[in-house]
């Protein structure tokens, strides 16, 4: 059987879906990646063993135009790869491709991982984004979410419907590779907080600077670093020069993009994401979790889900500086033990809710309800060559 996977990046399959991938492979399903091509595209046919065809596709684009002509590629997609069944991820995928998927006959299984900002707009965009949602998934076999306040949402807006609509625990982590880590300091040593992520304006970037400034004032210490793309073609990306005048202000150390956080995380104390964006479930969150680390984030969909407020860490309200900066100081200034107990909590959270397996094994069940069917009649013609 096999399985076509299309996401807006590479980059999104190597670093979120290979486990996926490798678990739908030691089931016998051949996997065929669409997707822009990009530096992590070799990766996807050299380590993952998957098929991969260059979709070129602009994520943040609004012309009709654009996407007419991404309707037609992922049509000609269909066309050439003939697979049993489409899995979308990401809104250009789950829109355009599961249209041509509908068109070709393929069955979809669809992953709305986070709303981003389009669903707290009013206007006509958040209008059409809604309308092509609710044609693209009207006839997906299921649709998965990764919290259940989007599910709820497009329940109740008639985008899905409840007997299609199913909760995953994000993208799920892998507990191996991401292992607990004894933290690497002492108390005399700079306390560490990390924000690791797509640098967005939305992720509370500005309001951690404001807190990072407002407990320097008693913790003049305390170190923030943040690591992440900055992406200048994303009208909704931190811009260069206010990311410097933190850092020439003393406020941020910027990392840069990582091919692997677990040295940064090893090495930090505390993970923070003041996100007020529609997350799916932050998996800089799950990492930090996997890595036993304590977590401060914002009481929003998807990042409430990873926190227990003051068990494994802290929520505070979205946009609020002042909850964030009493939270920040409260975790400075935590015993070592405070830290190592949130810590392991995150990691018992991490194993539990959130281990990749729990991703797979609900994949390979819609899988196997969707393409039962398909199975058993290319049994029976089988059957009927054999005995012919």
């Amino acid at each position: 059987m096999k399985l076509l996977m299309s996401v807006n990046t590479s980059w999104n399959i190597v670093n979120f879906r290979a486990g996926l991938v490798r678990g739908l492979q030691a089931q016998g399903y051949e996997v065929v990646v669409a997707a822009p091509r990009d530096r992590f595209s070799d990766a996807i046919e050299r380590d993952l063993g998957c098929r991969f065809v260059d979709l070129p596709m602009r994520g943040h684009s609004r012309s009709p135009a654009t996407d007419l002509a991404l309707f037609s590629r992922f049509v000609r997609t269909m066309r050439i790869v003939r697979p049993d069944a489409f899995l979308g991820y990401t809104v250009k995928p789950n829109v355009f491709g599961s249209l041509a998927a509908q068109l070709a006959g393929v069955p979809c299984i669809n992953n709305i991982a986070g709303l981003g900002s389009i669903f707290n707009e009013t206007g006509p965009t958040a209008r059409i984004v809604a309308a092509l949602y609710r044609l693209a998934l009207r006839r997906s076999k299921r649709v998965f979410f990764q919290n259940s306040d989007d599910l709820d949402l497009f329940v109740t807006r008639g985008l899905a419907r409840p007997e299609q609509a199913g909760l995953l625990p994000g993208s799920g982590i892998d507990t191996v590779h991401f292992q607990a880590a004894p933290r690497r300091r002492d108390r005399k040593s700079v306390f560490t907080f990390v924000l690791v992520g797509r640098l967005l304006k939305e992720k509370g970037l500005a309001e951690l600077a404001d807190a990072t400034r407002s407990v320097r004032r008693e913790h003049p210490d305390v170190r923030v670093w943040v690591a992440g793309p900055l992406d200048s073609r994303n009208p909704a990306s931190i811009a260069p020069q206010a990311m410097k005048r933190w850092v020439d202000e003393g406020l941020f150390e910027y990392l840069g993009v990582l091919d692997d956080v677990r040295p940064v995380l090893e090495e930090a104390d505390c993970v923070v994401l003041p996100s007020y964006y529609r997350e799916g479930t932050p998996r800089a969150l799950l990492e930090a979790a996997a890595m036993g680390r304590p977590i401060i984030t914002t009481d929003m969909p998807g990042c409430r889900d990873v926190v227990d407020d003051g068990v494994n860490g802290f929520l505070v309200p979205p946009r609020e500086i002042p909850a964030l900066a009493g939270r920040m100081a409260a975790m400075v200034k935590a015993s070592t033990d405070e830290i190592a107990q949130m810590g392991q909590r995150s990691r018992n959270k991490a194993m539990r809710q959130f281990d990749e397996q729990l991703v797979i094994d609900r994949y390979l069940a819609a899988l196997d309800a969707v393409l039962t069917p398909s199975r058993t009649a290319e049994n029976d013609r089988g059957a009927r060559a054999r005995r012919a």
